[in-house]
């Protein structure tokens, strides 16, 4: 059998079962929590069905229906959750432990024959909707096993319970255990690094130690030693990953780390970082990447950030074609006339073309030049254009021409108004973000603004937001990409967050919760209903200064579960309140009282078993996690990562962790194990 979506639905098909479910559950442990009892070494059957029967399929399916009939494990409308062995179903995206089924048996169902590795071998779990009543099936040696269970949630409060008490002796007595047995395999150690590389408890000679195991280290803030490892480090991904993700490192190390490069390829594309984060360097380093043997890290060398003038109007000599035309734009400003004329008449065209797009930014170009030339839609856009070829251009029949000649800034305001009036929408939707225009010149231009595109906020808008009188004036514009640009501010005058506050452009909201500290704590509220925050503002409008955080205990009881949830902020909120939104149907609130250090540690241990992977991550990050608990999850390959992060792993522990992979590395590979003492570690 395959494995694949199709394979776990042609497999439903083939036992009889109907799937009715959309694949949200409510108030159910994950599946993995269901098989515990199931196969666990103290199981013992509610049925035992010997294999030799003739009719075993039949009197397993027989017994299943009783039981699951009599326990309640099948509702009133004939409904129940499936959960299939992973290994007889094949990998399958959310299937398997893992994630629940809702279905239905048909009249032609067959548990015990479909769903084993062969018929009369059935291993399948079976849960009642409301996950209160288990009935699971497995194949011993010589008997089908049918275990019921009953009074799920109740058994699982108990045993939560029972995991969270932990003397201090039994919290050394499981660190321990971590360390008994086997070394952990390779899945379990790069879980174990992952989650090390972003707990903030790692002490600083670890991470060194994880460089090159975990590239998750390098995203985070690293300490000044950790840097200068990496930037000595011996693996180049590990060097390469420096430049692209650490953002605290000084002009003295950007040079050290480009310049420590003796692979022209590999110094290459370092530069080419170093231009692209906008990083300086030192003098010296810019000098020496001026000189450079290769050509491409002299391109590269030309964009950089901080480059001294002398330098980039020598490489505007280089007798490398690709680096003169690379500096020519930058080094213009400061050429002398005969450098600029050398530019102009150079023999390789890339360069001339360069020079003359430069040249032409200060001087009208001609309709002959243009025609002449080929130009790109860049000369439209950049160029000082003669009356002749822009009236030309501004009739092109490229709609492209046009979409780029409204963007030029030098173009005549009747031209201007030409195109405000062109047939193509697109380059209508161009000259509506002129800056030459007054807002009733802009109003004026029919565009069709669907909310839902993406669109960067207009640099001059950005460059405006100090002028609070050009800020009043614009948040009134008709055009909603101009109110964005204008709520990307971080300061505004009170009647512009007013009136921005009540923008019927959402996202002019949302930009407004995320950018601007003076935001309306009403407005931010609204917009918490629908926004949970963006990879750029994680935090907002949730964490802003101005989001409320007192009179919040009203929506405990709101339908709403985004506001739900909020009633945890406020600080006369109770443990009490934690511990009922953790048994929350809604998965957000769940996850939110998971969150809270307030939550038992019993309720923790409890959410471990979530149905939601979102909450079971949230719980297993639980500060009170005792010790035996955060154990079990270092050894599960699925959560050994989260474990592996958790905040109070004690320090010894951690370096007995690195010790313990480092052991079984070497045993591995027939290698002497490196000793912590060394400093490998």
């Amino acid at each position: 059998m395959t494995g694949g979506r199709e394979t776990f639905v042609d497999l439903l098909r083939r036992a009889g079962l109907e799937n009715v479910g959309d694949g949200r559950t409510e108030g159910v442990s994950q599946p993995w929590a269901a098989w515990r009892p199931i196969i666990s070494f103290e199981a013992q059957p509610t049925v035992a069905v010997r294999s030799d029967r003739p009719d075993l399929v039949d009197e397993v399916n027989a017994q299943w229906h009783r039981l699951a009939v009599e326990g309640g494990v099948i509702n009133d409308d004939g409904e129940f959750l499936i959960d299939i062995d992973i290994d007889i179903a094949g990998s399958r995206p959310g299937c398997g432990p893992g994630r629940w089924t809702r279905v239905r048996l048909n009249d032609e169902w067959d548990l015990a024959g479909v769903l084993g590795e062969r018929p009369g071998r059935p291993e399948f779990v079976t849960l009642s909707v409301d996950g209160n009543s288990l009935l699971g099936a497995t194949t011993e040696e010589y008997e089908v096993w049918l275990i019921a269970v009953d009074r799920i949630a109740q058994r699982q409060e108990a045993a939560a319970q029972k995991a969270a008490e932990e003397t201090p002796q039994e919290r050394s007595a499981a660190w321990e255990a971590l360390f008994r047995g086997p070394g952990p395999a390779k899945r379990l150690r790069e879980g174990w690094a992952h989650g090390l590389a972003l707990n903030p408890a790692t002490p600083e000679d670890v991470q060194i130690g994880l460089l090159g195991l975990s590239h998750s280290l390098l995203w985070r803030q690293l300490p000044t030693s950790v840097v200068e490892a990496a930037m000595a480090h011996p693996e180049w991904e590990v060097r390469q990953l420096l430049a692209e993700a650490q953002s605290n490192l000084t002009d003295d190390q950007w040079a050290r780390l480009v310049l420590g490069e003796h692979n022209a390829g590999r110094r290459w594309i370092l530069t080419m970082l170093a231009a692209e984060r906008r990083a300086t360097l030192t003098d010296a380093a810019y000098e020496q990447l001026a000189a450079d043997p290769s050509a491409q890290v002299r391109v590269e060398t030309t964009r950089l950030h901080g480059l001294p003038t002398p330098l980039s109007t020598a490489l505007a000599a280089d007798p490398e074609a690709t680096v003169r035309a690379a500096a020519c734009p930058g080094a213009w400003p400061h050429l002398e006339d005969q450098a600029r004329t050398g530019l102009l008449g150079d023999p390789d065209s890339a360069v001339r073309a360069a020079a003359l797009l430069r040249h032409y930014q200060d001087h009208p170009l001609p309709r002959s030049v243009f025609d002449s030339q080929n130009f790109s839609v860049r000369a439209t856009e950049t160029c000082r254009l003669e009356r002749d070829l822009a009236e030309h251009l501004a009739r092109h029949a490229d709609p492209a021409q046009r979409r780029s000649l409204a963007r030029n800034p030098g173009l005549v305001p009747d031209l201007v108004t030409l195109l405000g009036r062109d047939p193509d929408e697109s380059v209508r939707f161009e000259v509506s973000q002129r800056p030459d225009l007054t807002e009733e010149q802009r109003a004026g231009i029919l565009i069709d603004f669907d909310p839902r595109t993406c669109c960067h906020p207009l640099d001059w808008v950005l460059a405006l937001h100090d002028d609070p009188d050009a800020m009043r004036r614009l948040a009134a514009s008709s055009h909603p990409l101009v109110r964005r640009s204008v709520a990307r501010a971080r300061h505004l005058p009170p009647e512009v967050v007013a009136l921005l506050a009540r923008d019927e452009d959402r996202v002019v909201r949302l930009f407004l919760a995320e950018s601007c500290d003076d935001a309306p704590a009403d407005m931010l509220l609204e917009v918490w209903q629908w926004w949970t925050g963006s990879f750029s503002c994680p935090d907002r409008p949730h964490g802003h200064p101005r989001f409320p955080r007192r009179g919040l205990l009203r929506y405990a009881e709101d339908p709403n579960p985004r506001m739900r949830q909020l009633a945890l902020d406020d600080p006369d909120s109770t443990v009490e309140l934690v511990e009922r939104f953790s048994r929350d149907p809604e998965e957000e609130v769940r996850r939110r009282a998971a969150t809270d250090p307030r939550l038992t540690a019993a309720s923790a241990v409890r959410l471990l078993d979530d149905a939601e992977e979102r909450v079971r991550r949230a719980a297993a990050r639980h500060p009170h996690l005792p010790a035996r608990v955060l154990v079990r999850l270092l050894r599960d390959t699925d959560t050994a990562r989260d474990a592996a992060g958790h905040p109070a792993l004690p320090v010894p522990v951690i370096r007995r962790m690195v010790l313990r992979w480092s052991l079984r590395e070497a045993e591995e590979e027939g290698l002497r194990p490196r000793s912590p003492e060394a400093g490998s570690w």
